[in-house]
């Protein structure tokens, strides 16, 4: 077996030396289990949160090369703390032909663990976004005092000696002509190219490119108001922007010196928010919650999403058609429904196994599971204590040694040698226990955990998809009936124990197909 490591350390109370550590680790399991080191990526200083991380997305890229097998990492968070942005990956990994491991977490292809591993990563997510508290509320309590929060200052501002900002007078022209020109009926790229001719550079030093305009052109900051906390990125690698609810923004009208009249800005504004209007009429966006794990019947072909305009009234209909016929014209599988198709998927799923009764079935197969993986972490304590007192004899026994006036070299390099070796044992040993408190979570938490999923309908649609991902393998459909395969497929009962079809009234069936 082949595997590429993967080792990452956040700047949250971690050193560049837990890398050190993690691959350490990660190769004596690899060695134990003979698995062969093709490739180390690391990122330092990144948050698993996020996916701007250098290493792993040519982790993600390589992957398609066939170079490994497994994706080894020392914990489940060092591969990501958020359950949407781990299924995404792992997918994407899945496809490729590979698996991701970890080395404390001992989890297998069994049911209990797939469902555990999904309990470990909500663990993970919580103290992220716990984490994440903590430090917002002193960056809140930054931005009421109108202080800069880090990263750099906006285009056509400094930040003083207490941390507020003050203006740039040479950037504060380039950002005047931003408005000016815009308000004139001046695009992006028209913009772009004036700026670069007068000389003008962006915070950085480098030419302009549009991109940066729209940012600039929203900035309240230009009209003196000071704000924070507008956005958050979106999920599973898409570098998006979202608007945060009004309650959760930061505004202090005054907070910053002005450099945009207001009359500019409303202007500016008006103008912004009618293009926007124009392009959104154009370019409608469709969510699909089954995309990736619906597949045609006929030919084993993704179903992929598609809008168009149908019927004698040209109603736009939205559904999942067969790829190979899309692309090739050699599959005469029809299209379905979108919203049937999803509705039934999610209907099925809660009446299989998001049901009162399987979910308590599956949390007693994941506390036993849990248990059991308990008992293995004990062993491992056991040996770990035992080398640590191996070498602390020999330890002992140099220095006996030593004071009774035999001294060599050598000596001094075996005791350095026993004392890193020592060290070394010591993280391990903590972090063992630290797992062993991790496999110890109570059945009601479980419950509890696994019962919100059971919500689904009510959901964003991010979760829905986070959660229909969590329990099933893929959607088979077929000209008379629809095959969903569960991952929860335990063979001792617990509503999803087996793949379950379920045919159609030809009628109803007929009538979502096109």
């Amino acid at each position: 077996m082949k595997a590429a490591l993967y080792a990452r350390f956040s700047s949250d109370n971690q050193r560049e030396e837990s890398i050190d550590a993690q691959v350490r680790a990660m190769k004596e399991y690899s060695e134990r289990n003979d698995i062969q080191i093709i490739k180390i990526y690391t990122d330092e200083a990144k948050s698993a949160t996020t996916d701007n991380r250098p290493q792993f997305r040519q982790l993600i890229k390589d992957s398609t090369l066939g170079l490994f097998d497994i994706v080894l990492v020392h914990k489940l968070d060092r591969f990501s703390r958020n359950r949407y942005d781990s299924a995404f990956y792992k997918r994407q990994l899945k496809l490729n032909g590979v698996k991701v491991m970890s080395v404390l977490e001992l989890l297998n292809d069994s049911p209990e663990s797939i469902i555990l591993e999904s309990v470990l990563e909500g663990m993970a997510e919580y103290y992220s976004a716990n984490l994440a508290r903590e430090v917002m509320k002193g960056m809140k309590e930054t931005a009421l005092q109108c202080k800069h929060n880090g990263g750099i200052p906006p285009l056509g501002y400094d930040i003083a000696d207490d941390k507020t900002l003050i203006i740039n007078e040479n950037e504060k022209h380039a950002v005047i002509l931003i408005y000016t020109l815009y308000s004139n009926g001046f695009g992006y790229n028209e913009i772009v190219d004036e700026l670069n001719k007068k000389g003008f550079k962006t915070k950085l030093g480098n030419s302009f490119g549009k991109n940066s305009i729209s940012e600039i052109l929203r900035n309240e900051k230009y009209i003196g108001t000071y704000t924070f906390n507008k956005t958050n990125r979106q999920f599973a690698g898409k570098n998006v922007k979202k608007i945060k609810g009004e309650e959760e923004i930061i505004r202090v009208e005054g907070g910053t010196p002005q450099i945009i009249d207001k009359s500019l800005w409303n202007k500016v504004q008006l103008k912004l928010n009618k293009n926007k209007r124009a392009k959104g009429s154009n370019s409608a966006k469709e969510n699909y919650l089954l995309s990736g794990l619906l597949v045609c019947g006929s030919c084993d072909g993704a179903m992929v999403g598609n809008r168009k305009r149908a019927g004698r009234n040209k109603d736009m209909y939205v559904s999942y058609e067969c790829s190979t016929r899309k692309r090739t014209k050699q599959c005469n599988a029809k299209s379905i429904n979108r919203d049937f198709i999803e509705e039934f998927v999610v209907n099925d799923l809660i009446e299989k196994i998001l049901s009162p009764n399987t979910l308590e079935y599956i949390s007693t197969k994941i506390y036993n599971s849990a248990i059991k993986q308990q008992e293995i972490i004990k062993s491992d304590v056991k040996i770990i204590e035992k080398k640590l007192i191996e070498i602390q004899k020999q330890i002992d026994n140099i220095i006996n040694a030593i004071t009774k006036g035999m001294f060599h070299e050598s000596m001094k390099e075996k005791m350095d040698e026993l004392e890193n070796e020592k060290n070394n044992l010591k993280i391990d040993l903590y972090e063992t226990k630290v797992q062993f408190e991790k496999y110890s979570p109570k059945i009601d938490h479980i419950k509890k955990y696994l019962s919100n999923d059971s919500n689904i309908k009510t959901k964003e649609f991010h979760e829905q998809k986070e959660i229909i991902n969590r329990y099933i393998k893929k959607v088979l459909l077929n000209e008379d009936k629809i095959e969903i395969h569960y991952i929860v497929d335990f063979d001792d009962g617990g509503g999803g124990s087996r793949t379950h079809v379920r045919k159609y009234f030809h009628k109803t069936f007929s009538e979502c197909r096109r």
